[in-house]
């Protein structure tokens, strides 16, 4: 649900109408349908594909795929700035803290995925929460939060497969120093859409952030972002999907193997922990996999046209600010 939202805007003294995507001034309203049929019809072009990055440890808890590798961080794939994946590794019982320690962050989200095991976090506005396999922790850093991330103490107590990914998602400069926010979604409130079959069965789309098939996500955003979690039960079937022009798109292959159909009609497969970025025109997607129960991860969202400057925690637009978050940082004022 992007804040702010209207289906109507003002613009330029004109009434600018949007329909199904599309936008159109009255004058034009009666080619409107034509017009978004026809921008359907364009399909995606794939820009490039990313091999699986090598692994390396995040604190003790975490070992992790730096997914987006050297495109982190870049206009490329704005307004996601950076991707860790750690994939399904077994911990044995521990009485051990597993994870990352206090640590700051200001001028971006994160947005963590639990897909195994359990991860326990806790903050400077006094938020604690865990998260299980398919809950969602979407944390507005804002003007500054401290956080820890750590596998929660029965987790570690019993052991267990853990499977996890967090994105980092930009802010826009006129909201990088709002206030910090926390959004504790559970697994039962991200709606469970079927893919164009119409059986669950067969596979289904969890609708984390942004619009599929009608059906919104429960995550609220400060920019239009879709974050959905693809599940294709079925292999060798093609599924189309419907995706905004001039978004920037990724894939991200989770587990299984897909075939991608181009734009000049050819296909291109992607593997495990590989990674497809999409062209920003055209609207339509089509993706088939190559095996049973694949799962495929799709970010895509209105890229934010502003500087980036990121050193370590902070991402801001300029070196100033970055300069600014340290000395905050330090002085004990982060998140005042």
């Amino acid at each position: 649900m992007l804040r702010g939202r209207r289906n109507i805007y003002r613009a330029l003294g004109l009434i600018v109408v949007y329909v199904g995507g599309c936008c159109f001034s009255p004058l034009w309203a009666v080619d409107a349908q034509e017009n978004c049929a026809a921008s359907r019809m364009i399909r995606k072009a794939i820009k490039q594909v990313l091999p699986a990055a090598p692994k390396h440890w995040v604190g003790d808890g975490f070992h992790v795929h730096p997914v987006f590798s050297n495109k982190a961080f870049s206009a490329e794939l704005s307004p996601f700035l950076m991707f860790d994946y750690a994939a399904p590794k077994y911990f044995g019982p521990s009485t051990e803290r597993r994870g990352v320690g206090q640590h700051p962050h200001r001028g971006f989200e994160t947005v963590t995925i639990a897909f195994s095991g359990e991860i326990e976090h806790a903050d400077s506005t006094g938020q604690r929460d865990i998260i299980r396999a398919g809950d969602v922790q979407w944390m507005t850093a804002g003007r500054g939060i401290i956080h820890e991330e750590f596998m929660s103490t029965e987790f570690s107590k019993t052991g267990g497969d853990l499977e996890m990914c967090q994105l980092w998602l930009n802010l826009p400069h006129k909201h990088k120093m709002v206030k910090p926010g926390y959004q504790a979604i559970t697994a039962g409130q991200i709606p469970n859409v079927p893919l164009s079959s119409g059986d669950l069965a067969d596979g289904h789309v969890r609708v984390i952030a942004g619009d599929y098939n009608s059906t919104s996500g429960v995550a609220s955003t400060f920019t239009p972002v879709n974050l959905w979690d693809i599940v294709m039960r079925a292999p060798s079937r093609p599924y189309t999907f419907d995706i905004p022009a001039g978004h920037n798109t990724v894939l991200f292959v989770r587990r299984g193997s897909i075939e991608v159909s181009d734009g000049d009609g050819s296909n291109q497969q992607l593997g495990g922990q590989q990674v497809a970025i999409l062209e920003q025109p055209g609207t339509l997607l089509e993706i088939t996999a190559l095996e049973a129960d694949t799962s495929v991860l799709l970010l895509g969202g209105e890229p934010i046209d502003e500087p980036i400057a990121a050193q370590g925690p902070f991402v801001m637009n300029t070196q100033a600010e970055l300069q600014q978050a340290m000395h905050d940082f330090r002085s004990g004022r982060m998140g005042q």
